[in-house]
């Protein structure tokens, strides 16, 4: 129903930042709800972030409250990962998703849509 597409990984220095983007097509952007996902080597992926569809409502994880934010440009169909104070241990493979469930969620099976991912890198 809708193709998710990331950009804007890279590699960076710690403490520096990254805006990653999620561009949407297919649907009608504001039918989803978006969440960012990341996942390291050796790890499961992990939930970091979700928007409403409007973008009136956010929720972060613990590891990333206060460096990241989470926002979306319905006009332009993108949603978006601000991240601030990066630390080496951000390293990872940054995914967005997008779910049609109308409570909160934080979990992989929650997201029926996927983007391909986008590299993070950051050194020391």
């Amino acid at each position: 129903q809708v193709q998710l597409v990331e950009s804007g990984g890279g590699l960076v220095q710690a403490g520096t930042s990254l805006r990653l983007s999620c561009a949407a097509s297919g649907r009608t952007f504001t039918t989803y709800r978006v969440g960012w996902f990341r996942q390291a080597p050796g790890k499961e992926r992990e939930f970091l972030a979700l928007i409403s569809k409007s973008g009136g409502n956010t929720w972060y994880t613990d590891s990333v409250k206060g460096r990241f934010t989470i926002s979306r440009d319905n006009t332009k169909n993108t949603g978006y990962l601000q991240m601030n104070s990066l630390k080496p241990e951000d390293t990872a493979v940054y995914f967005c998703a997008a779910t049609l469930r109308i409570t909160p969620v934080v979990s992989q099976s929650d997201y029926a849509y996927w983007g391909q991912g986008t590299q993070v890198t950051v050194s020391s």
